[in-house]
């Protein structure tokens, strides 16, 4: 299932906001015009050895500390998933584009905190042409996401 049709799912209000295709995050901002700390970037996290995976949603502007996120989730033994981890996970979206939504598919998703202090967020969708703008408060209505500071600045 898409993220639009998860969303109308939800029954939460979002924008649709097509761009020229974008493959990062400090890009997509420039491209849908919002402040960096706004626009989330998702990550794919390999717990334990292929155990379970990890969606972590941080601004733009920063980076994932894998050893601070690691001591956020008890401990877990963490690698940075492969883009071919990626596309399989989510089978529904372009190449190496993964949607903030971990409950899509099958994983847990984590937020950092200095992003749950905006009022929007933006993010792809499901290709690299479009994204999507919603309130914080919605998006953390529908996924019920684990909050803990992971991020640093880049």
């Amino acid at each position: 299932m898409d993220t639009q049709q998860f969303l109308r799912e939800h029954r939460v209000p979002f924008e649709v906001v097509s761009h020229t295709p974008t493959f990062d995050a400090s890009h997509l901002a420039e491209a849908v015009h919002a402040p960096g700390r706004e626009v989330a970037k998702t990550v794919l996290v390999r717990a334990n050895h292929d155990y379970r995976y990890v969606v972590a949603v941080l601004p733009s502007t920063h980076m994932v500390d894998l050893d601070v996120l690691s001591q956020a989730l008890g401990g877990a033994t963490l690698e940075l998933a492969t883009e071919l981890e990626i596309g399989q996970r989510c089978p529904d979206c372009e190449f190496g584009v993964l949607p903030p939504f971990g409950s899509q598919y099958g994983a847990e998703t984590i937020v950092d905190t200095s992003l749950t202090k905006d009022e929007q967020i933006v993010f792809e969708g499901n290709t690299h042409g479009e994204a999507i703008r919603m309130k914080y408060h919605d998006f953390y209505e529908v996924e019920h996401p684990r909050v803990a500071q992971f991020a640093r600045r880049a």
